[in-house]
């Protein structure tokens, strides 16, 4: 124990000897301090030296963003080149609440910079904005907001410079210079979420050609590096973009279709089924020879761009999806049949009783009347089942059924279409006895109005059937043309038997004396030799599953003209007021008049060189 010294006059301190301890501390520490300076230095050199490039990638990446280059949807024109749908340049512009309020650590800064950005935009869209909705968009207490649609890119721009913190996203407008002018064949395409989790669209099809043929339309995207303000992935810094992959256009599709024709269709058919109070209809024109479509309409067609939504119980096609029983437009197969095999000739007499049994039934005809001499032709000119199951029982089921399938019934047309049905024919080896007491007066099978225009294309292109199509060429960015590929025709009777068949149906539209009228006069034209045949199909009611004596498909197929055939026009009217209703609920031969006499002045169709002769259709 150390001994107390005493100071002078004072008290004693202690005083303690110097130890090691101490030493070790200091010389500890200064190691480690050097130790610690070593690890930095050589972290240093590794990070400037080694890891220099590796790390400038990261941090490039961590403010890089990978977007796409849109591509800009090619149009659909018609035959002429009239635009139908096209895309114009457009934005969307946004904004990122979340953030701006951090920008802005004053709320009552945040509200006014909030409140001038909305009224700006009330003052320059006008009515096509709330500003109470804008300011409750902008006030959000979300990351990101879409604020509105469809801008113009100047006005885009303007309202940046004005206020940088908007957001401005491409997009591209689709246009319908038509509206619902041909829209059951163009369809739509409009924005949808690719995926829901991120803020990234494309413009693609919703239906029609728009959807089928997508691919075509929308091109391909390229690719695109920008940097982006710290803290978002949308807000792009001008001038930084990098191009990746630059972006394919899309390309254009042509259609065969004419557009004047086409509105000229639409109206008339919807005009004629309001007259005849039916539930719907559909129309098709062909072209005689190469089986294109110029036309092609139903009585339901919806506004791709109205601003309520899109009416998507109008957005089918039922020209070529929904399927009928013809009635005796199919009469037609008949006819072919008696005159290639030799049964008949168009002035022979056939001794025809209102009524005859086929197995276990008994078909009538139309209008009762005793046991008559018809000519060939009176059969078909006046409509008769009982004439036309005599004959169809000399031609037989087995050459029926094959001419049936010739003439693509029970087949889908490949007209280029989405949604096309192929109707029904029964399977030959399920036919019974009363089959064929149906199939020949147009009952017992089903055929959409294309096909059932597509039959009479058959005998007006002389006994050869080209299976319609509606898209005539792809027209590449560049400007090339490819055509689509033509459809190779099907031989179904001898050129001499169509027309023989098509000149028998002359006499379906001409007005002679006492029973030698057939059932479609009001379809003949002044001037024009004109072919063709009604039908009336019964439906099958719902609740007892047989066949209705009130509710009817009406039919028409006509040939315009008959001596030099240019166009054949296929109509259907479904359940039309056909007892006791207006004349239009029970013929459809008056609207195949208007569309025709159209064609003619449209087309500057020349004037047949005669007129139809008048043939005896009851012998005296």
């Amino acid at each position: 124990m150390p001994t107390p010294k005493r100071a002078a006059n004072g008290p004693r301190r202690l005083v303690r000897k110097p130890t090691g301890n101490h030493h070790i501390r200091v010389v500890s520490v200064r190691f480690l301090l050097i130790a610690a300076l070593v690890a930095a230095g050589v972290k240093l050199i590794q990070v400037q030296g080694f890891e220099a490039e590796a790390l400038a990638a990261k941090a490039e990446q961590q403010r890089s963003t990978e977007i796409d280059i849109p591509a800009i949807r090619g149009s659909i024109v018609d035959r002429n080149g009239v635009e139908l749908a096209f895309s114009v340049d457009s934005r969307m512009l946004a904004y990122q609440p979340q953030a701006m309020r951090k920008a802005y650590p004053d709320k009552k800064g945040f509200e006014d910079r909030t409140a001038e950005i909305a009224l700006a935009l009330r003052t320059e869209l006008g009515n096509r904005v709330s500003e109470s909705d804008l300011l409750a968009r902008l006030r959000r207490d979300v990351s990101f907001v879409y604020l509105v649609d469809k801008v113009e890119p100047a006005f885009a721009r303007e309202i940046q410079d004005r206020f940088p913190e908007i957001i401005s996203e491409y997009r591209a407008v689709r246009e319908y210079p038509g509206r619902s002018l041909a829209s059951n064949i163009v369809g739509v395409a409009n924005w949808r979420m690719d995926d829901p989790n991120v803020k990234k669209h494309n413009l693609h099809g919703l239906s029609g050609l728009e959807t089928l043929r997508d691919h075509e339309l929308s091109g391909k995207p390229g690719r695109q590096v920008v940097d982006t303000e710290e803290g978002s992935q949308s807000v792009v810094i001008p001038g930084t973009e990098r191009d990746l992959q630059p972006a394919t256009d899309g390309s254009d599709i042509q259609l065969t279709i004419d557009a004047d024709l086409q509105y000229h269709l639409q109206q008339s058919l919807a005009n004629y089924v309001a007259k005849g109070q039916a539930k719907g209809g559909s129309a098709v024109i062909m072209d005689a020879r190469t089986g294109e479509i110029y036309a092609l309409a139903n009585d339901k067609s919806f506004d791709p761009t109205a601003a309520d939504g899109l009416d998507t119980a109008s957005m089918g096609n039922a020209a070529v999806s929904t399927p009928y029983e013809p009635g005796s437009v199919n009469k037609i197969v008949t006819a072919l049949c008696a005159i290639q095999e030799g049964i008949a000739k168009p002035g022979d007499v056939h001794m025809v009783a209102d009524s005859i049994n086929v197995a276990d039934r008994t078909v009538h005809d139309a209008w009762g009347h005793a046991t008559l001499p018809f000519t060939t032709t009176g059969i078909f000119a006046k409509s008769s089942n009982v004439g036309t199951l005599m004959l169809a029982e000399e031609c037989g089921p087995d050459r029926f059924s094959d001419l049936l399938h010739k003439l693509g019934l029970g087949q889908r047309t490949g007209v280029g279409l989405p949604g096309e049905s192929p109707g029904r024919v029964p399977p030959r080896g399920q036919w019974s006895g009363s089959t064929f007491g149906n199939l020949p007066i147009g009952q017992g099978l089903s055929m959409t109005v294309l096909q059932m225009a597509a039959m009479y294309q058959t005998i007006a292109n002389d006994g050869v059937r080209v299976p319609p199509r509606i898209v005539s060429a792809r027209i590449a960015p560049d400007g090339t043309k490819v055509a689509e590929p033509r459809p190779k025709g099907v031989r179904v009777v001898g050129a001499k038997t169509a027309r023989t068949v098509r000149d028998m149906l002359r006499a379906v539209t001409q007005d002679g004396e006492g029973l030698n009228d057939g059932t479609g006069p009001a379809a003949a034209l002044t001037g024009y030799q004109v072919a063709g045949k009604t039908g009336t199909g019964q439906q099958i009611e719902p609740a007892t599953g047989s066949y209705s004596n009130s509710k009817y498909w009406i039919t028409f197929a006509g040939i315009l003209p008959a001596d030099a055939p240019r166009f054949v026009v296929g109509i259907m009217l479904d359940r039309p007021n056909y007892s006791g209703g207006p004349p239009e609920g029970r013929s459809a031969a008056p609207l195949f008049h208007d569309v025709a006499s159209f064609l003619a002045q449209r087309y500057n169709i020349p004037l047949s060189k005669k007129p139809s002769p008048i043939v005896p259709l009851i012998e005296d």
